[in-house]
């Protein structure tokens, strides 16, 4: 190989696509070195494809043990010296280094956000002896051919510093908050209980909890308020019709009955038919949050799950690139162009024709912008090969919002007519869609909600055919899931449209939250107790936001990256001083948090024998193995035990089995699904399957 240009790329899969679009007969050579599919193309010149699995670099303390705080002293350092399981990163490292040697001109073709920037600013910087100077940039959101050939066509001239700083610097502070913070925790507690366990709290990780935490007392202290209601229909034509009584809560029981009494059997009169028209325009086109509040909604798949299989459906060159906050389509995408790619869709085909037959075409757009990367929109082209299932719903999910946000105003026409009942006033409504327009396109992912009424006027009499009181209770403040957690922290201006999803997994992978409507777990409660008391800042939203804020204005060019590192030790100083001279107090309350989490984690049910004790996972010290057994057993008041697997792991379900109403155990193996267990001897799923 003679001299060549390097182009750093994000992953394998991005660095085949580039490789294949930049080559002049779209079959690079593949080039193994120490395992890195490297590619070799040739276009007006010889260019060598290497991909980066992701960060090879990362933050880590400059020197010094594990077992002190605080440390204020860092540098970048490739990951596999930091991170036990990242040992394949030095091969990629020495890859990059030997590539770099014969090239003589260097592209970051890698994602152009703040991670993106920052891998390939790291890779140029540290494995290739300091190309990050004179290395061109390619920017793109989709890699598809002809978007990767006008990238190259069109190379930026220099890196993105203003990304790249801000990206450094938001891996700095977050460090900093991390391992300051996790380390005061965890040693607390490990040298309070002398055992060790991770304990984790950050920056962003904090206000999240704080969040759930404080839902959840509201949820703990509420105390319902009884409330009656007036359950009525009316008969119309021979059907029946439900109607709502002018007053939606009554205080009193009395009242409530006295309504019923004077309304029972009472013929209505119409007073009043009010119609309405209004329009409802189309829906923005997706931003990640919004994609991320979709898919949960229609699929439920969790923030993180949405972003994966966004993240696969822009590698497979099906989606633009999804990790942006921007809602606009800008024209040069050329929507003509995409219509036609899915018009050539069997599913798609009668509504891309139907836009396509427009003189003009012009999305109705959200006010959010992202200066890297449009909304999130398909590319037009063709799988490759087969999707996954949850692959074929995100993708149709966003098909269908791009050609909606093209539609016409959908027009709605709502009907409400007032009938009086012996004094008593009572409201039929009706809804009905008059013109689909956007509706048409976005299609299972629009809920019509119609109710028609017949033809009614003013005058006309209506029977009550129905009236009854209901006795209800007011309901405490719903609980949070992932989609309403994510929202609430984008609605707050903490973490970023790449990291949320993370963080929310790290909370339950930390064992503070579980479950998809989420409780706090007793560890989360006591960590976040912990922090308020001693520390409140760290779990305060405005501390986050205002540091959120500053790294933004350092991707802008108004702060800088030094000032933003001295403001967050100068905050964190203090902070960590305090957490050491209450260190005694702190790892005792947090040694009996992780005392109480541990029981809980092998708590499976309220036991079915005696009724006193709770069902719980015990190791038996003279066998080794486990099984379950009743907390009474230790008493010698319960006997109960029942078998488990000896291998994988076993957890809780959380959920009793259908069959026979007993708790039930989720057991984990290698390289299987996990499968749900119930241990009832007796459930009638297993007699009905003994011959």
């Amino acid at each position: 190989m003679g001299k060549y240009t390097l182009i750093v790329t994000e992953k394998p899969e991005a660095a085949r696509r580039i490789a294949q679009a930049l080559d002049r007969g779209e079959k690079p050579e593949e080039l193994r070195r120490r395992g890195v599919p490297c590619l070799r193309a040739f276009r007006d010149g010889e260019l060598v494809v290497v991909p980066a699995l992701g960060h090879l670099y990362t933050v880590v303390h400059e020197m010094g043990g594990r077992n002190y705080y605080p440390v204020f002293n860092f540098e970048w350092a490739p990951r596999h010296l930091a991170e036990r399981g990242a040992k394949q990163v030095k091969a990629w490292i020495e890859v990059f280094s030997e590539m770099a040697e014969n090239a003589d001109s260097f592209i970051d073709a890698c994602d152009y956000d703040l991670e993106g920037s920052l891998i390939g600013y790291c890779v140029l910087k540290y494995a290739c002896g300091g190309k990050e100077g004179v290395a061109k940039r390619m920017k793109y959101s989709t890699l598809t051919k002809r978007e990767l050939e006008k990238a190259y066509a069109e190379l930026l001239p220099g890196l993105d510093f203003g990304l790249i700083k801000a990206g450094e610097t938001r891996h700095e502070v977050d460090w900093l908050y991390g391992i300051n913070l996790s380390r005061a925790l965890t040693l607390a507690a490990q040298r309070s209980s002398r055992r060790y366990t991770t304990l984790s709290t950050g920056r962003v990780q904090g206000p999240s909890l704080r969040f759930m935490v404080e839902r959840e007392r509201e949820i703990l202290c509420f105390v319902p308020a009884a409330y009656w209601d007036i359950v009525a229909e009316v008969e119309i034509g021979g059907s029946a019709y439900e109607v709502e009584y002018e007053r939606e809560k009554l205080g009193r029981r009395a009242e409530a009955d006295a309504v019923v009494r004077a309304c029972e059997g009472k013929a209505g009169e119409i007073k009043e038919v009010e119609l309405r028209e209004f329009q409802e325009r189309p829906p923005t086109p997706f931003d990640i949050g919004t994609l991320q509040t979709e898919a949960y909604r229609h699929f439920g798949y969790t923030p993180r799950q949405t972003l994966d299989i966004a993240q696969r459906l822009y590698l497979q060159a099906l989606i633009s690139y999804p990790r942006t906050s921007s809602q606009k389509l800008p024209p040069v995408i050329d929507y003509r162009v995409i219509l036609s790619s899915l018009s050539r869709g069997r599913d798609y085909e009668d509504l891309a024709a139907e836009l396509l037959k427009r003189a003009e075409l012009t999305p109705h757009e959200g006010e959010k912008e992202d200066p890297a990367h449009p909304a999130v929109y398909p590319t037009g082209s063709l799988p490759e090969a087969a999707l996954s299932g949850p692959e074929r719903k995100v993708l149709d999910l966003v098909v269908r919002r791009f050609m909606a946000v093209f539609g016409d105003p959908a027009v709605r026409q709502s009907m409400r007519v007032s009938i009086e009942v012996n004094g008593h006033l009572f409201y039929l409504r009706g809804r009905r869609i008059l013109k689909e327009g956007w509706m048409r396109f976005y299609g299972p992912y629009v809920s019509s909600d119609e109710v028609l009424l017949p033809p009614l006027r003013k005058g006309d009499t209506v029977r009550l055919r129905r009236v009854t009181r209901q006795d209800k209770f007011t309901k405490p403040p719903p609980r949070y899931n992932p989609s309403s957690l994510l929202k609430k922290m984008e609605d707050e201006g903490i973490g970023t449209k790449a990291t949320r999803a993370d963080i929310i997994q790290t909370l339950y992978d930390r064992g503070y939250i579980r479950g998809r409507s989420i409780t706090v777990t007793g560890l989360g409660f006591d960590v976040t107790e912990v922090l308020s008391g001693h520390c409140p800042s760290v779990v305060s939203v405005e501390l986050t936001r205002g540091l959120e804020e500053k790294m933004e204005l350092i991707q802008n060019g108004g702060e800088k990256r030094e000032n933003v590192l001295l403001e967050a030790v100068e905050q964190l100083r203090p902070v960590l001083e305090g957490l050491k001279e209450d260190e005694e107090a702190i790892g005792e309350a947090l040694s009996e948090a992780l005392r109480r989490a541990r029981m809980e984690e092998r708590i499976v049910g309220p036991c079915p024998d005696c009724g006193t004790g709770s069902l719980m996972i015990i190791y038996s010290r003279r066998t080794g193995k486990r099984f379950i057994g009743c907390t009474n057993y230790f008493k010698n008041a319960c006997r109960t035990s029942f078998p488990l697997p000896q291998k994988g792991t076993v957890r809780p379900a959380q959920r009793e089995c259908g069959a026979c109403g007993w708790p039930q155990v989720e057991v984990r193996m290698m390289g299987r699904r996990p499968w749900i267990l119930c241990f009832n001897p007796r459930c009638p799923r297993k007699e009905e399957r003994r011959p």
